[in-house]
């Protein structure tokens, strides 16, 4: 298998809110499968979308529009931490030359106000250091649904995820 190669890459889509929306969760930057998918925690493997549905007290969203339907039910805004990046394949730990994006939209448009969570250590440090000063809004660090964090359960996560959001349940 031939070694992935470092690539400059734009986020590919955008935030997904509403004027309604009272939480932001922010990841890094999309996986290859979320970019493939053009929409955010799209490989299979990720537990974004069972702990969302979880908290929600939804069944686990399976296409797109039903991944909508559920964040704007629960008014729940997404987006990412960086804008563009040089990365290898999905991994955080090669992110490199990062331009950070503009929250400014999301704050103005919505009702988020200063309830920011982070999906991950990586991207609260990201957040920590590219986008607190710039807006002085401080984040909460949830743990990681991504495959890569096993050493979080399902039932951990939710349950972590659960406290530090208690309002979407």
């Amino acid at each position: 298998m031939p070694e992935e190669q470092r690539q400059l890459l734009q986020h590919g889509f955008g935030p997904f809110y509403r004027e309604d929306s009272r939480v932001l969760i922010l990841g890094s930057f999309p996986s290859v499968k979320s970019r493939e998918a053009q929409f955010y925690y799209g490989h299979p493997q990720n537990r974004f979308w069972p702990v969302i549905a979880a908290l929600c007290g939804e069944e686990k969203p399976q296409t797109r529009e039903e991944k909508e339907r559920l964040l704007e039910t629960h008014r729940i805004a997404l987006y990412d931490v960086i804008e563009s990046c040089t990365i290898v394949g999905s991994s955080d730990s090669s992110i490199e030359d990062v331009i950070v994006t503009d929250l400014a939209p999301i704050l103005a448009g919505s009702k988020v106000g200063d309830r920011i969570f982070t999906n991950g250590a990586k991207a609260w440090q990201l957040y920590m250091r590219y986008t607190r000063p710039l807006i002085g809004l401080p984040a909460v660090k949830l743990p990681s649904t991504s495959p890569a964090n096993a050493a979080c359960r399902l039932d951990g996560l939710i349950r972590e995820w659960g406290e530090a959001l208690p309002s979407l349940k």
